[in-house]
């Protein structure tokens, strides 16, 4: 029964949080893994984290003491505490980028009911008073769809707070909750703590920007793969046997790098997703065993022998069910079929030797 008694109010509402603190746990886990399976399943952002928390108890006293208690007693307005703590649980999203966090907003707002929005981002950047940011905050529960779910019956009462953060947001409330004694602290700190804001908030932009830039930079890369078979550069590799010829320099543009790697890569196996990470090792690899690889010369030579080498593959796959052969082995397997004494390093020696046998067991012929 609600009451304008706070010391009542208070015992009140630490004999609940007493009682109810194994289901609130439970509740929280549920939600949280409720929150990952939905952002997961619309894809379409990079999430590095969910975690989620049942807020301690003494910290729901605090809140409320500060945020509700005045208004009410003011205004006469008798109350109970549990009713006033809308993020009793939390659940944390961190992405990577700061455009996803309205795209995250957007997946919860289809699938959980919205109860208020807060935009703690929007809410710093207007004022020149604070310092810090915290990203998006929502206070959702279930859809009255997954609220008539048996399996949701134990907490499909409970409201709960999502904060939707990037990475650097997160590092920065992290540190931003060791700052002690904000609002007393001299101007000279203050200013400090503005100027270290700024920073991380312009890491975030720059990274967002660069991911773009990226993007766009494998947009505009050279596409080879539509061009008839360069004679020049494919001589240039010579054949199986011979040594390489020495590489005629090449222009900076047209020099093989990730971007245009991918350009042809993705063209050879278009349903594999080559992690960037690991395409800057292999475009490394490939420049070091043959410098100055062109851009024409890789898709030339793969044009030459990745119908040999896509053969292999399938009598290896046969006679060896559980192995793999992925899109870079197969790459690696046309770097030594044009030219073996240069792309030797490409294949490990049974790797090696497995080829060359199948090669002269089957009489293939030489790429040209």
């Amino acid at each position: 029964m609600p009451s304008l008694d706070f010391d009542l109010e208070e015992s009140a509402f630490r004999a609940f949080y007493a009682q109810q603190s194994a289901a609130l746990q439970d509740a929280c886990a549920a939600l949280t893994g409720l929150v990952a399976a939905t952002v997961t399943q619309a894809g379409g952002v990079d999430i590095t984290k969910v975690e989620g928390r049942v807020k301690d108890a003494d910290e729901c006293i605090r809140k409320f003491i500060r945020k509700y208690r005045p208004a009410l007693e003011e205004s006469n307005t008798p109350y109970d505490i549990q009713s006033y703590i809308t993020d009793l649980i939390g659940v944390r999203v961190v992405c990577l980028y700061e455009d996803e966090l309205e795209k995250i907003a957007q997946i919860m707002r289809a699938h959980f009911a919205v109860i208020d929005v807060t935009d703690k981002v929007s809410a710093v950047e207007s004022t020149e008073a604070s310092f810090g940011y915290k990203g998006l905050h929502l206070d959702l529960r279930l859809s009255a769809a997954e609220r008539s779910l048996p399996e949701h019956a134990a907490y499909a009462h409970l409201p709960f707070e999502l904060q939707v953060r990037t990475i650097i947001q997160d590092s920065w409330s992290v540190l931003d909750h060791r700052i002690k004694y904000k609002k007393s602290i001299p101007g000279q700190l203050k200013r400090r703590i503005n100027v270290l804001s700024a920073l991380f908030e312009l890491a975030d932009r720059e990274f967002r920007q660069i991911r773009d830039a990226t993007a766009a930079e494998l947009l505009q890369a050279p596409d080879e793969t539509a061009e008839p078979l360069p004679g020049d550069d494919a001589a240039a590799e010579g054949n199986v046997d011979g040594a390489q010829a020495p590489a005629k320099a090449a222009a900076p543009s047209s020099e093989l790098n990730a971007f245009t790697f991918l350009k042809i890569a993705t063209h050879f196996f278009k349903d594999f997703e080559f992690e960037p990470s690991k395409v800057d090792g292999f475009v490394d690899d490939i420049q070091a065993w043959s410098p100055g690889m062109t851009r024409a010369r890789f898709n030339a030579l793969m044009r030459e022998t990745v119908g040999v080498v896509k053969r292999y593959k399938q009598h290896f796959e046969e006679q060896n069910p559980k192995a793999s052969f992925n899109p870079y082995t197969v790459i690696r397997h046309c770097l030594y079929l044009s030219n073996k004494a240069a792309f030797r390093p490409a294949l490990r020696n049974s790797a090696r030797e497995s080829f060359e046998s199948w090669m002269q067991e089957q009489g293939e012929p030489k790429p040209h």
